[in-house]
């Protein structure tokens, strides 16, 4: 059986069965040469059009699907930046210019539907006859989509147009125009934040793409894989949108009086304003002037005229767009003048050098080192006692007081109280100043006099009003913020910016006699046209001349707070280079305060006098009154008569109240001396 089994294996097959097998061979060799052939052939004679049938069958594949970038919202929820979701049009010229009865039909289409210019899209087929993307047209919004869409579903009375689609993408949108520009900021394309919340928050408003994968037939046979976008996260800012349209329709309406009025130009240089929290650093409003549209934020038409834009070299106009976006409250740096006194008093009592009692003698000048230093009143404020100091706001007695805390102390309490520090806001752009402060070691005695007093060092608007606040709240130092909330896209809290209570910078002693002293400007001083009914209000005046001290030009401020005892709220305001004759002016200053505390105070609910009973409210309270009609208000504030806010002044025979710590002219505006 083994012999037998071997001789089988080893058994050649007949002849016949050889011719088979070489034959069957030949037969698939000459079938996949002609497969060959034929797939070549289909490939050289129809290969477009095949390729067309497939593409037109797919109708995604790795699409990018858009993320929404996350709104930013005041406090009280209301939208001030957020993405609206729009179609970009896009053109598949392959697929359009398949068939030439397709072209014609296509471009009416895109030239009736989207308004697009028929030459300029034949120029484009022309141009880029293999192109299976060309975007015609960007932020198409939905009505416009929807339209098309209509049209790319009737075959019957379109059976033609080939080729158009509609990309999904979003578009930056600002309800409120120019309002809180500098807080806010703007997007460019990319959704990159430029400035404000937008920039410096630019992660945490982004999201990640989605994509579309693989595609999906016209009988659904072939699965697509979709990986979702995630939107970005929302930002919930500190800002009142009330208190910052009261804030900024106030600072356009000094803007408007002053233009071109004692030279051509704007209002001022700057006008800003910054509304504080002083219990826990949240800003309310932050404003300045000139201000800027954030849905066309390259507009310079407003403040150049079009002969003056042609002149401009492509620099100087970025130069001009960079000097409009900067942030003035946080970027900007200056000398404060008499809004430091309070500081420097503070810091005297809180080292012992004072203790509230002292009396000081002014002559009108005090010769420093080799510098004659003048006061405000020139003939001399005489005896002062250390309230009347501050209320008469004495440069001869702050000089006095500045020789009394010595270099190292006032340096030491500069930074104490914030200045020279980044203040920790979260904006972008925040200036330290650290350059532009004395040291001990470079500190003559002429400069620890003008120091005292506000001169020869430089602060910004955020350092100031964060050091105030502390000074007011019995000296807890809280870092400025402007956001107070992350939320999801639904709503859900991530994260909650709680207050951040630095340092402790003065003690409550101290902080209720450096009240007491600005309470009194306030009631006689240079502040009295903030003395509004039914509020304690105390505050500082500041003229600060710019250099060179010989141009004459000046910056002029007014900080105030209410109410007196456990402060609830505080209005800066700082008016660079007012467009008038005479810039030294803080009644510029105090009267906007004024005029803002006026309008925000019942809005906000801010502490009144006990006992005392508002006028009834009518409508227009805490909305967008006439800002004409705002800025004519009463000057003398709570004052009931011209009698009662010139007590104390010397009326002369032009019609001029003069008094100790400067005058007031016939139309009740407050100079300096």
């Amino acid at each position: 059986m083994v012999k037998k089994a071997k001789n089988y294996l080893t058994r050649k097959f007949p002849k016949f069965m050889q011719k088979k097998l070489v034959l069957l061979y030949v037969v698939i060799i000459l079938a996949f040469v002609f497969l060959v052939i034929r797939i070549t052939y289909i490939n050289a004679s129809k290969g477009d059009q095949y390729t067309r049938v497939v593409l037109e069958q797919q109708q995604y594949d790795s699409q990018v699907i858009p993320y929404k970038r996350g709104d930013i919202l005041d406090r009280n929820g209301t939208k001030l930046a957020t993405s609206e979701r729009v179609y970009n049009v896009i053109l598949d010229i392959k697929a359009m210019t398949s068939d030439e009865d397709y072209i014609e039909p296509t471009i009416q289409v895109l030239k009736d539907c989207f308004e697009l210019d028929g030459e300029t899209i034949r120029e484009l087929i022309e141009e880029n006859p293999e192109s299976r993307y060309q975007i015609l047209k960007k932020g198409v919004d939905y009505a416009k989509a929807r339209e098309f869409k209509e049209i790319d579903n009737d075959e019957e009375n379109y059976p033609d147009v080939h080729g158009i689609w509609l990309e999904e993408d979003y578009v930056r949108k600002y309800p409120y125009n120019t309002l809180a520009c500098d807080v806010i900021g703007f997007t460019s394309d990319g959704n990159v934040g430029n400035n404000g919340i937008e920039g410096y928050y630019n992660s945490v408003l982004n999201g990640t793409d989605g994509r579309e994968y693989g595609y999906l037939n016209t009988d659904s046979s072939v699965e697509r894989t979709v990986k979702e976008p995630t939107n970005g996260n929302v930002v919930v800012s500190t800002i009142d949108l009330q208190v910052q349209s009261i804030v900024e329709k106030y600072i356009l309406a000094f803007n408007e009086a002053h233009k071109n009025y004692a030279y051509q130009g704007e209002g001022s240089a700057n006008t800003a304003v910054i509304v504080m929290n002083p219990q826990n650093g949240d800003i309310l409003a932050e404003a300045s002037y000139p201000d800027y549209d954030l849905n066309n934020p390259r507009d310079l038409t407003k403040y150049y005229t079009e002969e003056q834009l042609k002149a401009m070299s492509d620099e100087e106009k970025i130069d001009a767009m960079n000097a409009l976006w900067r942030n003035f409250c946080i970027s900007d740096t200056y000398e404060p003048g008499s809004t430091i006194k309070p500081f420097t008093v503070a810091a005297a009592l809180e080292i012992g050098a004072l203790n509230g009692d002292e009396t000081f003698n002014c002559g009108g000048m005090l010769h420093v080192g080799d510098h004659d230093i003048h006061c405000i009143n020139r003939d001399g404020h005489g005896t002062q006692t250390l309230k009347e100091a501050v209320v008469n706001s004495c440069n001869v007695a702050l000089m006095q007081i500045g020789s009394l805390i010595g270099k190292e102390e006032l340096c030491k309490y500069q930074h104490v109280f914030g200045f020279g520090e980044m203040t920790g806001i979260d904006l972008p752009g925040d200036a330290s100043t650290e350059g532009l402060l004395y040291t001990p070691e470079n500190m003559d005695d002429a400069s620890l006099a003008t120091n005292a007093f506000g001169q020869n060092f430089n602060v910004t608007m955020t350092q100031l009003a964060a050091g105030f606040c502390s000074l007011i709240n019995g000296g807890d130092y809280y870092e400025p913020h402007i956001v107070k909330q992350i939320q999801d896209e639904n709503g859900n809290v991530i994260e909650t910016k709680n207050p951040v209570l630095v340092k402790r910078t003065v003690s409550e002693e101290t902080s209720t006699l450096v009240k007491d002293y600005m309470r009194g400007v306030v009631e006689s001083g240079s502040g009295k046209k903030a003395n509004l009914e039914g509020y304690e209000i105390g505050g500082k005046t500041g003229t600060a001349e710019k250099l060179p001290r010989e141009d004459g030009k000046n910056l002029v401020s007014f900080i105030g707070y209410a109410p007196q005892e456990n402060p609830e709220i505080v209005v800066y305001v700082v008016i660079d280079e007012p467009n008038d004759y005479d810039q030294a002016q803080s009644a510029f200053a105090v009267q906007l305060a004024a005029d803002i505390m006026k309008e925000i105070f019942p809005y906000l609910g801010i502490t009144t006098i006990p006992g005392y009973e508002a006028p009834a409210a009518d409508d227009t309270t805490g909305d967008s009154k006439d800002a004409d009609a705002a800025a004519d208000s009463s000057d003398s504030g709570s004052d009931s008569s011209a009698s009662d806010l010139y007590e104390g002044y010397t009326l002369d025979d032009d019609g001029y109240y003069y008094g100790a710590d400067g005058y007031y002219d016939a139309a009740g505006n407050f100079y300096e001396y």
